[in-house]
């Protein structure tokens, strides 16, 4: 053994330096070098798209989501359910079990059939159960909308290798598009890559607008699918612009309504006095008009400065009419556009009232209305007095969430027990026309309290280099 021990260690000391060189070009040529000689030589076409949000590997953007794999189900543009990786579903034990059967034969991107051990959820405060064929949920209440939180795609994660000694998670879907790498920076993507037999998709994830136009200024994207704005884009060669209008998403001002400031005539009041675009952009309410549900005869708070008035006077505030508006730098110059309509109202009020007998000039003073700007991009909706800012609707009618008094999701503090009872009954109630009656009577109660000034859809903007 002696000998053999000489001669290794005369050999490394004669040729180590040479075998260590060679080991450390191998670990970079094929964990580096190799991969990208591999992607420089495919054919396929490339598309690089820009991302505006901070995501995660376990938390990614719908539409990416939705390329890479399915749900139980799949929702549709009106809000209806279709099945996807569920064949059927049914309802059992008055609409708090739901039993969905999973489809035979379908198999994830790495050939591993789907089983309904690999659906998961991570729903809280409800059972889950398996069998060979189905999935079932049994849950605390009756939710009718349940079968539409399953169209939420699923994927499984396995570790592959990665650098060639190392591992690291890989997203694995049931869609058209595989993940085939990706790049993270403290957990936040910065890049995802997706094939498809035909493409490959390059998404590169930015925090705000302003970084993604830079971005693609610069030439480091392509792609910008969906802006809320051109930018100064327009006149640039080279580039197209498209822009869609989007009745699921709508641009509101929302009152803090449990501020003194804001009384229901107040909020009426306000929401006269802003002027409001043209039909094809108009949002009446926190529902869409493509919805199956969606109350065509709901209040619509025209702009009518009189009326606007009336409301004002019908009792003079406690306090004078100070209000910080918040926004983001997207909406900013509706913001000064409301700025201005709402103090020119102030003064259209203020001499009103002073025509008006019933109030001291005291209170006529109070009703003077004094706007300041508030501008982020990340706005605290725990503290604002008034906020505007964007919403997207969900497919189903469910409001809950964001107008139940008792939900921690209920941003502008809105209390109204009619409204409460409404919106639990809609969540229980499977009867599809009795549904839609209650989701109705919800749009006309609420709509008369006035708890935010609906104003227009969103555009969806698309930018891409042609």
């Amino acid at each position: 053994m002696r000998k053999y021990y000489w001669y290794f260690t005369a050999f490394f000391r004669k040729h180590g330096t040479i075998m260590l060189v060679s080991v450390i070009f191998a670990v970079g040529f094929f964990s580096l070098v190799l991969p990208r000689i591999i992607t420089a030589v495919e054919r396929k076409e490339r598309q690089y798209v820009g991302v505006i949000g901070e995501y995660t590997l376990d938390a990614l953007p719908p539409r990416i989501l939705e390329q890479i794999s399915l749900g139980l189900t799949q929702l549709q543009a009106n809000g209806t359910v279709n099945p996807s990786i569920a064949q059927r579903w049914v309802t059992e034990d008055d609409g708090r079990t739901y039993r969905f059967v999973i489809r035979d034969n379908l198999v994830w991107q790495d050939g591993k059939t789907v089983s309904p051990d690999d659906i998961v959820y991570n729903f809280q405060d409800l059972e889950t159960i398996r069998t060979p064929t189905d999935i079932i949920f049994k849950l605390p209440d009756a939710y009718v909308p349940f079968p539409s939180v399953v169209a939420k795609p699923i994927l499984r994660y396995e570790e592959v290798r990665h650098l060639l000694f190392l591992t690291r998670p890989m997203p694995i879907g049931i869609g058209a598009y595989r993940v085939v790498d990706y790049s993270l920076a403290n957990n936040r993507l910065q890049e995802l890559i997706l094939d498809s037999p035909q493409e490959r998709i390059v998404y590169r994830f930015y925090l705000t607008e302003d970084q993604a136009i830079t971005a693609f200024k610069q030439g480091q994207i392509d792609v910008l699918p969906d802006m809320s704005s051109t930018h100064d884009l327009e006149e640039w060669p080279n580039v197209s612009l498209t822009r869609t209008v989007r009745p699921d998403r709508y641009l509101a001002v929302f009152f803090n309504n449990n501020s003194p400031l804001f009384p229901k005539h107040i909020r009426q009041g306000l929401s006269y006095a802003l002027s409001k675009p043209d039909e094809e952009y108009r949002a009446l309410g926190p529902i869409s008009p493509t919805s199956w549900v969606y109350l065509e005869s709901s209040k619509r708070y025209d702009y009518d400065i009189p009326r606007g008035i009336e409301r004002m006077l019908d009792e003079a505030p406690s306090a004078p009419l100070d209000i910080e508006l918040t926004t983001t730098s997207n909406f900013l110059q509706e913001a000064e556009t409301i700025k201005r309509e709402w103090e020119s109202f102030g003064d259209q009020v203020v001499a009103n009232c002073k025509e008006n007998e019933t109030f001291s000039v005291e209170e006529c003073d109070r009703l003077q209305i004094n706007i300041t700007l508030r501008v982020s991009n990340f706005p605290d909706t725990s503290n604002f007095q008034a906020l505007l800012i964007g919403q997207e609707t969900p497919a189903d009618p469910d409001q809950y969430h964001l107008w139940h008094s008792e939900q921690n999701t209920n941003f502008t503090q809105y209390s109204n027990t009619r409204i409460d009872a409404l919106l639990e009954r809609g969540r229980t109630t499977s009867e599809s026309n009795e549904r839609r009656a209650i989701y109705q009577e919800f749009q006309q109660f609420f709509l008369e309290d006035a708890p935010a000034v609906f104003l227009r859809h969103l555009d969806s903007i698309r930018i891409e280099r042609t």
